[in-house]
């Protein structure tokens, strides 16, 4: 028996253009309970990225394609890293040997290397209502005239696209050159794709407040605040409301956060199909004689930023809903010096309008070491064979 184990140091969890690291240990154990040990032998063994793509039946039309052979012969030697899994590959890397002709020893151990960078034309990770998006790295072993065995470790991808370009991108061709460094250490930060998107994902920390005037058909109801519209995973949503200037008293209001997966037209089902939409977090609060009040919204970690494929889009929002009333209501106002004790006691009955409203936001990828820790993976798999 030969254990096989596989482990990303750096965690499951990265982006789009990123190498992806991740060492693969051959051992051939040693068991208390075995009276004799041999050598092992292995064939050749190699690893490879690939991303599936599920669907569901009911929400999305994909063309017909035709029957695909998913049983593997025991003399073949090519690897399938999507053999055996639903769905369909969307993408793979070319494969990469890691070795042929492996023998172990009783006892001993065989760490290799494999590094790929993640693709960039593919989508990110994404489980949805109606498709999903899941990344694997598969490493396949074989032994002589034995069927080829397969090793999956799942891990999370994030896409950062859209992004506008640094702004002064020649900072680095006017800057003073240092004679004490190599030439070629002044190109290395064009072999950071981490640093760069972590530089260009500091737009989400300006702050331009937009200010929204919340009226229905009676009038005007609050004054909205909110600091930004882009965020990324693991920020706080803070928005303010100032309902002194209102014409007609809120009693209630909710923010939610949601996100919308919508099929795109020539994929739905059926015409007119409704859009998917999901909570990730609300707040609700009652605010009646209340002249201003906050709340805060956390992005979840584990949540899929917005992107757009031929097949989904996924947007996000901030759907508001309020409670009025239809009629002015007074506050009870306690005298300073008033001797006796007084209870006010709400209305027992309240005509009221209800109305709701969204604002669409943008939600952008984080530092992929942050995501890890909240990622349903472990970035560690392993096999005996």
């Amino acid at each position: 028996m030969i254990e096989v184990v596989a482990s990303m140091a750096r965690g499951p969890v990265f982006l789009a253009g990123e190498v992806m690291e991740c060492l693969i240990t051959f051992t051939n154990p040693i068991s208390h309970l075995s009276t004799s040990a041999s050598s092992e032998m292995l064939a050749w063994a190699s690893a490879q990225i690939h991303c599936q793509f599920h669907a569901s039946e009911s929400r999305v039309a994909l063309p017909a394609q035709g029957t695909k052979q998913d049983v593997q012969a025991e003399s073949d030697t090519v690897l399938i890293p999507s053999r055996g899994e639903g769905g369909q590959c969307m993408l793979d890397t070319p494969p990469k040997i890691l070795f042929c002709d492996l023998r172990l020893d009783p006892g001993e151990s065989r760490t290799y290397s494999y590094s790929e960078v993640v693709p960039n034309d593919g989508p990110p990770s994404f489980r949805g209502q109606s498709v999903k998006y899941v990344y694997k790295l598969t490493i396949g072993c074989q032994r002589v005239s034995s069927p080829i065995k397969l090793l999956r470790v799942p891990f999370r991808v994030l896409v950062l696209h859209g992004m506008p370009e640094p702004p002064f991108p020649q900072d680095e061709e006017v800057a003073p050159s240092n004679p004490f460094l190599e030439e070629e250490e002044g190109g290395r930060r064009d072999d950071r794709p981490l640093e760069r998107a972590l530089d260009m994902l500091t737009i989400t920390s300006r702050r331009c407040p937009h200010l929204f005037n919340i009226t229905n058909m009676r009038g005007k109801v609050a004054k909205f605040c909110i600091f930004k519209t882009v965020y990324r995973l693991g920020e706080d949503i803070i928005g303010t409301f100032d309902f002194s200037e209102g014409d007609i008293p809120c009693i209630q209001y909710s923010v939610s956060l949601q996100s919308e997966e919508e099929i795109q037209q020539g994929y739905q089902r059926r015409p007119g199909q409704s859009i998917s939409v999901t909570g990730h977090g609300r707040h609700l609060e009652s605010c009646l004689h209340t002249a201003s009040t906050h709340f805060s919204l956390p992005v979840p970690l584990n949540v899929t930023p917005g992107f757009s494929t031929d097949i989904v889009t996924l947007r996000w929002r901030l759907h508001f809903e309020f409670v009025t009333s239809r009629e002015p209501m007074e506050s009870h106002n306690v005298l300073q010096n008033q001797p006796e004790v007084t209870v006010w006691t709400g209305a027992e009955h309240v005509d009221v309008d209800t109305f709701s409203w969204d604002l669409p936001i943008k939600v952008l990828p984080t530092n992929p070491a942050l995501t890890s820790y909240v990622s349903q993976f472990t970035g560690t798999n392993s096999i005996n064979i």
